[in-house]
């Protein structure tokens, strides 16, 4: 163990990077960091145990895993995560292949959050001898907009107020941290779009019926299934939203998984336990800018994006690449070196995540038309909804623009 994570040790007061938030943004970017020899202390307010626990996302873009690839950090990944080549639409009771693996030669992998989670925090506490504070509490950040900023907290096991002092802060805390609420009101404006519909997420201990992610698309609601491993499957239902978890029975949400899910030809789905049952009220914000003074923004701090299109966990961690990157070149670079070379990867740090940002926003958005037109009760959305899924299957130019987005390989954005 690192000595600064032992309880009694005493706490560095100065470092060059203080990271408030251990997911995959905050992970990742002290990896990066350590990687580099630039000094960081990752803040987390849960336990080790509970944020390698934790049921997240799963699918992770291609492009992302070759840059965590690059940066030391996919060994485990690449051993164990699923390679998936294609995906499934289930419409007019039958089934769509849709293989975008042959039309763009790209994959995408599922490798479970806690697991890319557990890597990440054993390369950078165990193997990196990075600084990490579990079980921290009151976490505030003060003085981002000069050049002495620094970030206070409540010791759990001492109960002693902390201080440390940095060059720059780390945002990754999530969409309910504090790294956001800290930005000045005035100069950020949070854009908001709310979807008016729930998802029923689950959780099941049992083996997925097909190779590959399924999209029910149906008159009486949405269904999905994502394959998580050969055990567990991921399950989502549309429902109202605010619905209460409570009123779907082991029984009901079987009988509208089959019946949501029913092709010509599909397997039966395998029951098995739901280990957990969530509700989503689908909604999308994005905060402009990310950056304020010596604060960045990275993951769910800045933007959260809904289930819809599997998004959120890719944006995270290019978030994390870009600014990981950029801090090390404003800390490792000479001083006496060009300061506008050296600068301009923070300078031009939220302008660049935005970009992709708002590509995966609006697809989110399209899909989301995609998925649930059809229950809209709408005899001109159910027109519009099916008009586009046919397009997918009759023209190669509309699939290799929808496979482009959906694997996230845009050579620009």
């Amino acid at each position: 163990m690192n000595p600064l994570q032992r309880p009694n040790a005493p706490a560095p007061q100065r470092v060059s990077v203080v990271v408030v938030g251990a997911g995959p943004a905050g992970l990742t970017v002290g990896n990066i960091l350590r990687r580099a020899g630039v000094d960081c202390v990752v803040l987390e307010t849960e336990t080790r145990e509970f944020i390698e626990q934790r049921p997240r996302a799963g699918v992770i873009e291609e492009w992302a895993v070759r840059a965590l690839e690059q940066r030391g950090l996919g060994e485990n990944l690449l051993q164990k995560a699923q390679r998936h080549t294609a995906c499934e639409f289930r419409f007019d009771g039958r089934q769509h292949r849709f293989s975008y693996s042959e039309l763009t030669g790209r994959h995408h992998y599922v490798y479970p959050q806690p697991l890319l989670v557990t890597d990440l925090v054993r390369e950078y506490a165990d193997v990196r001898g990075g600084d990490i504070r579990f079980g921290v509490r009151d976490v505030q950040v003060h003085d981002v907009d000069t050049d002495r900023p620094s970030v206070s907290y409540t010791c759990l096991r001492s109960g002693q107020r902390q201080v440390l002092h940095c060059d720059f802060v780390a945002g990754c805390d999530g969409a309910r941290g504090v790294t956001r609420r800290s930005l000045p009101d005035d100069e950020f404006r949070v854009a908001r779009y709310d979807y008016g519909i729930g998802w029923l997420s689950l959780l099941a201990e049992a083996p997925p019926s097909s190779d590959c992610v399924l999209f029910g698309i149906h008159e009486d609601g949405f269904a999905g299934q994502m394959p998580r491993s050969p055990e567990v499957t991921r399950y989502y239902l549309q429902c109202p939203p605010g619905d209460d978890p409570a009123n779907w029975s082991h029984e009901r949400v079987w009988a509208e998984l089959r019946r949501r899910l029913a092709a010509e030809g599909a397997p039966e789905l395998v029951e098995g336990r739901l280990i957990e049952k969530r509700m989503l009220d689908m909604h999308d914000y994005v905060v402009e800018p990310m950056a304020s003074g010596r604060l960045f923004l990275a993951g769910d701090a800045a933007h959260l994006v809904a289930p819809i299109a599997a998004k959120g966990m890719n944006l995270a961690l290019h978030d994390a690449f870009l600014l990981g990157d950029a801090l090390v070149a404003h800390l490792t670079q000479d001083a006496s070196s060009d300061s506008a070379g050296r600068d301009s990867g923070l300078q031009g740090y939220s302008e660049a995540c935005l970009r992709r940002v708002w590509d995966y926003q609006e697809f989110s958005q399209w899909l989301s038309d995609v998925y649930h037109g059809s229950a809209a009760g709408e005899p001109f959305r159910t027109g519009t909804t099916l008009a586009r899924l046919r397009r997918l299957f009759t023209s190669r130019a509309a699939a290799v623009a929808f496979a482009e987005q959906y694997l996230g390989t845009a050579e620009r954005y």
